[in-house]
């Protein structure tokens, strides 16, 4: 738990409040989520971007249940690290058509980008996942590098999942070339590591405004907070008030380590 607060941002001496809080109120058989839902409370009170980074994980969840707004997400990062892209794409492959969910393009290289979403954080994708991947990608790769119309080379397949990879998944995804980006995975160079690089964060994120709220932005196309921050309008259109408007602004504002709330950032530590 330390751990995690600090990596959200709270300091040192705010840590020892909340362990202190939630110590006493520890029993035998008490859950990992009855213990996030007390800290995650403390935590709000301190400063609310500082829960919606420690909410990261449930707030991907919250994407659900379709996996479109997390395919929005993937192809927002490959943006943000120079890739043109792509979502939910329809591909001749060698026998039979294939939707991919990002097509990303780079430097006269192109990768199709599998996204796995889960809305349990118990599910993992077994070794079966990249096998099926790897096949799809093998047949659309054939076609796509056969065609003498493609001025671009499909390079490689990818596969990305917002729990985790089994050691059989990864074992074999790096034997056959398959690039993997899971919650953790690479070490340190997961898709939370990413996320808090880039400000990637999905609206679901946000402790200002409720969950039916969210889910009306994302029927909207507004997944991330960077496109909330520049659609600051569209809350209107949901009945919020002025106030709670001006709530959200701030948070996304300390979330994206904006300066007097204008679009220009800071490095992101």
């Amino acid at each position: 738990m330390r751990a995690s607060l600090h990596s959200c941002g709270a300091t040192k001496n705010q840590i020892d409040i909340i362990i202190n809080q939630i110590n006493p109120q520890i029993y035998n058989g008490i859950t990992t989520n009855e213990i996030y839902k007390k800290a995650f409370s403390i935590l709000k009170k301190f400063d609310r971007s500082f829960a919606s980074r420690y909410s990261l994980k449930l707030a991907l969840f919250e994407l659900g249940p379709t996996g479109y707004p997390f395919e929005h997400l993937i192809g927002a990062l490959l943006k943000e690290k120079g890739y043109e892209t792509k979502v939910s794409i329809v591909l001749q492959g060698n026998c039979v058509t294939h939707e991919i969910d990002v097509l990303a393009e780079k430097n006269g290289n192109v990768y199709a980008v599998e996204c796995k979403f889960h809305s349990d954080s118990r599910a993992t994708s077994n070794v079966m996942v990249p096998l099926y991947i790897n096949s799809r990608f093998l047949g659309v790769q054939k076609h796509w590098n056969g065609n003498s119309n493609n001025r671009t080379h499909l390079k490689q397949g990818w596969l990305v999942t917002n729990t985790r990879f089994t050691k059989d998944a990864v074992d074999y995804g790096m034997c056959i070339g398959l690039t993997l980006l899971s919650w953790d995975y690479p070490k340190d160079k997961g898709i939370k590591t990413n996320i808090d690089s880039y400000g990637l964060y999905p609206v679901t994120a946000l402790t200002t405004l409720t969950k039916k709220e969210k889910q009306q932005l994302i029927t909207t196309d507004i997944i991330l907070i960077k496109e909330l921050y520049n659609n600051i309008h569209v809350l209107q259109n949901l009945d919020i008030s002025t106030n709670r408007i001006q709530q959200t602004k701030k948070e996304i504002g300390k979330l994206l380590h904006y300066d007097n709330f204008t679009n220009e950032t800071r490095e992101v530590n």
